[in-house]
């Protein structure tokens, strides 16, 4: 995982700072994860189970920490994933703080552009793989979003690109009215205007305040936004009467 700068100093200096595992007695978390690639397709994941794992980097065989977000990485299984260890991994779950994660299926790392992750609606300051959690503050709690992204670094303002969060509101029978936020790498919300809500087969575009009605038969849809230069949302599965 890359820290917001994705700079390597920022990386070896974590790794300085690594407090103790996690117990292996702790439950471990189930957090809906969202794994978006470059060319807009993703992995969502409703429930993963981010549990103490165990992944192969440069030949070694290195533990990570439940509650991680390397652990919910690793246990959904993602394609081709590729880890750079700028520490020594190994069989202590303290140290893939220094895991680096480069790259997810056909995306590799270039640059100061590549994968970073997101834990609720902010960008993570700590690695995937430190057990002290995304912010230092405690690992991950069950219900967290983890959205892991594939990021462009605008380079006027050292930050990625803004996620998208769809909500429903109340409806009359056989409407669903929605709302499109986007936030940016510290959590500040704004309405996503011009996003397009999917809903099944049916779209519609939001309202410069983010918000989108769509009129639909009854029954249980799976909804989501997206937007050009956004990473697009969760899927919301959301009933209509």
């Amino acid at each position: 995982m890359r820290t917001r700068s994705l700079a390597l100093v920022s990386v070896v200096a974590a790794a300085a700072l690594a407090v103790a595992a996690t117990p292996a007695s702790a439950k471990a978390p189930t957090v809906p994860q969202l794994v978006v690639f470059r060319a807009g397709n993703a992995l969502d994941s409703v429930a993963v189970k981010a549990r103490a794992t165990h992944v192969r980097v440069g030949g070694r065989r290195c533990a990570v920490g439940a509650g991680t977000a390397l652990a919910a990485l690793a246990v959904s299984k993602p394609p081709k994933l590729k880890l750079r260890d700028y520490g020594s991994c190994g069989k202590r779950a303290r140290d893939a703080v220094s895991l680096f994660v480069r790259g997810i299926g056909p995306d590799v790392n270039h640059g100061i552009d590549g994968w970073v992750y997101k834990s609720g609606n902010r960008l993570a300051t700590a690695g995937a793989g430190d057990p002290s959690g995304p912010f230092g503050s405690g690992r991950l709690k069950s219900g967290t979003r983890v959205t892991w992204f594939y990021c462009h670094m605008n380079a006027a303002n050292h930050s990625c690109q803004p996620t998208l969060r769809l909500s429903a509101q109340p409806a009359d029978p056989g409407t669903m009215r929605v709302h499109v936020t986007a936030y940016d790498d510290r959590g500040h919300a704004t309405p996503a205007g011009g996003s397009t809500v999917h809903a099944g087969a049916a779209t519609t575009t939001a309202d410069s305040n983010g918000d989108a009605t769509l009129t639909l038969a009854a029954g249980t849809y799976l909804v989501h936004a997206e937007r050009s230069g956004s990473i697009r949302s969760f899927d919301e599965a959301l009933d209509v009467h």
